[in-house]
């Protein structure tokens, strides 16, 4: 089991990256809960190749480390996404390393877990889950974890921070083990007491019209 952690933070010591590693804490131990070895983490930071993602606009293709990061995205079985909040979005180091992947690769992300998670200084930015981060993973066609977490600078040391955490920890680790696919299949017996579509919608159709004995208006039950 493969989780690889990508932090776009920029300053060291860096609360996005504190963020990454808590969350990657979280999730590797669900992820393998039935089997003996923990799940193996990989982080990107992706300050350490701001300078190929550049490059890669230019040149159209990705140089040596950012080819084994997207190497290291493709091989990966579920992904924790992290950036800082600059100007109420994503930063641009962090959408630009998507945008470089997706286009020398626009599958490598199909169908992919992704817990996406943001840090800021107000907890007024927090909407930057939904509004920024969750539709470029759905363009990307990744399957995006329901819970995304946001750290506000007054979050840490919160109890809810590290509830939203194990959450959302919870739900990746569970798309990553394939929990969805281990179901138990639905028995015939469980619809038994609803009423066939067909019917309903002919229970609703008008008839003819009133009969002898049924005044406009009315209907026998």
């Amino acid at each position: 089991m493969k989780l690889l952690v990508v932090s776009a933070g920029v300053s060291l010591p860096s609360s996005t990256r504190l963020l990454a590693d808590r969350l990657a804490a979280a999730t590797a131990p669900a992820a393998t809960a039935p089997e003996p070895a923990p799940a193996g983490i990989h982080v990107l930071e992706l300050r350490d190749l701001a300078g190929e993602i550049a490059h890669t606009f230019t040149n159209g293709f990705p140089e040596q480390k950012l080819s084994a990061a997207f190497d290291a995205v493709r091989a990966a079985d579920g992904l924790i996404a992290v950036t800082p909040v600059f100007s109420a979005s994503y930063s641009g180091l962090f959408k630009s390393f998507f945008d470089a992947l997706g286009a020398t690769d626009d599958s490598a992300l199909a169908g992919k877990p992704v817990l996406i998670a943001a840090t800021g200084g107000t907890a007024r930015h927090s909407l930057v889950l939904d509004h920024a981060l969750r539709p470029l993973f759905a363009h990307l066609k990744a399957v995006v974890v329901p819970t995304g977490v946001y750290a506000a600078s007054e979050d840490w040391g919160a109890a809810g921070l590290e509830q939203r955490v194990r959450r959302a920890a919870g739900e990746l680790a569970a798309l990553m083990s394939g929990v969805s696919g281990t179901r138990p299949a639905l028995q015939r017996d469980s619809f038994a007491h609803v009423t066939p579509f067909e019917e309903r919608l002919a229970a609703l159709s008008p008839g003819p019209g009133p009969g002898p004995d049924e005044a406009p208006g009315t209907s026998q039950t």
